[in-house]
């Protein structure tokens, strides 16, 4: 349903982008700031606004995500994700979304789990600084882990009116036992390297300094890819790091032509090998910090077709990826404009 750590049917990820966009509150007042959070929910974030505008034409709403990059010289502030291995978060406004920031009234934000709640509390802090005419705020997880106590208390946390709009909720526990020693985890190397004045390629193009529409879907390059594919030959279409919305597009659009496709993207995020977790692909981190890269329950040779949507351009790190994966390397320039890089197989 996220595309992220699990393959998953594009068919799958709408239905969850419409039902959380539907368990947004009717009277939410307007215009609205929908925000996703980096890097695992940016894809789910943007279908769910999308979703939104499908369902509501007309209201006025601006999207945007968290980001671990530096955007050229835009204005940006910054909040931690205190339980993360990459902490710092930073939000990118144009002066034209900067704008429309200033006067919105409500505030959605976007993760795939809510367990604490602790991270929504510290953005919604730093855009209430910046915005203090909000009035409502709405969160839209997939997953639910607050608990009912957490979930009531939400209001006097937040210091506005707050909801909670969910695919599955409910609480956990933990309690002590043996655990299994995993057959193999990632390394522990570290997940941000920040530098202010790098340049990591983060595209201003698709959604991270804001954008008050749904994205074009790529249907030529669709067309053009599915009289490439058989009948019985399956597809995966692989997004990379933060880049995650487009690929979810181009997936969709090859499942409309009746291609067997599903949908992913590679991750900082280390998980261990064990239970649902069968596959761990290391790959090379192509936005330049180093920080080490994972695909998770894909293994080479699985699928007929790898198609690899990327923002950064062309580098040697995703040059490994597609020989890793024996893929093909779509470089996104735009929603539109997109060029495939050739890739020299052996």
């Amino acid at each position: 349903m996220l595309g992220k750590h699990w393959p998953v049917t594009p068919r799958a990820m709408h239905a969850i982008h419409v039902d959380l966009a539907a368990q947004v509150p009717a009277d939410l007042p307007g215009p609205l700031i929908f925000i996703a959070m980096a890097e695992t929910a940016i894809g789910l974030g943007q279908g769910v606004f999308e979703a939104y505008l499908r369902a509501h034409p007309g209201r006025e709403a601006l999207f945007l995500h968290s980001s671990r990059y530096r955007v050229g010289s835009l204005p940006f502030f910054e909040f931690e994700e205190a339980h993360s291995h990459a902490p710092r978060q930073f939000l990118h406004l144009s002066p034209q979304a900067g704008e429309l920031f200033a006067r919105a009234r409500g505030l959605v934000l976007v993760d795939d789990e809510a367990s604490t709640g602790n991270t929504f509390v510290n953005l919604a802090f730093v855009c209430r600084a910046r915005n203090p005419l909000l009035e409502r705020i709405h969160l839209a997880v997939i997953t639910n882990f607050m608990g009912a106590a957490a979930n009531a208390g939400l209001t006097p946390r937040f210091g506005l009116p707050t909801t909670v709009g969910a695919a599955l909720s409910g609480h956990y526990s933990f309690s002590a036992a043996a655990a299994p020693a995993p057959a193999s985890a990632p390394d522990a190397a570290p997940a941000q390297r920040f530098e202010a004045d790098a340049e990591r390629g983060a595209s201003a193009a698709f959604g991270r300094i804001g954008i008050e529409r749904a994205l074009a879907a790529p249907r030529q390059l669709a067309a053009q890819l599915a009289r490439q594919i058989g009948d019985d030959e399956t597809v995966l279409v692989l997004g990379t790091g933060e880049f995650m919305h487009p690929s979810f597009l181009l997936a969709r659009e090859l499942e409309a032509l009746g291609k067997r496709v599903l949908v992913q993207s590679t991750t900082r995020s280390p998980i261990l090998a064990w239970g649902a977790v069968d596959h761990i692909l290391r790959c090379p981190d192509n936005y330049g910090e180093g920080v080490a890269n994972y695909l998770y329950n894909v293994a080479p040779g699985q699928y007929r077709h790898v198609f690899i949507c990327h923002e950064t351009p062309v580098n040697a790190a995703l040059v490994h990826l597609a020989g890793q994966l024996d893929g093909r390397l779509f470089h996104f320039q735009s929603e539109t404009t997109i060029e495939e890089i050739p890739v020299r197989r052996p």
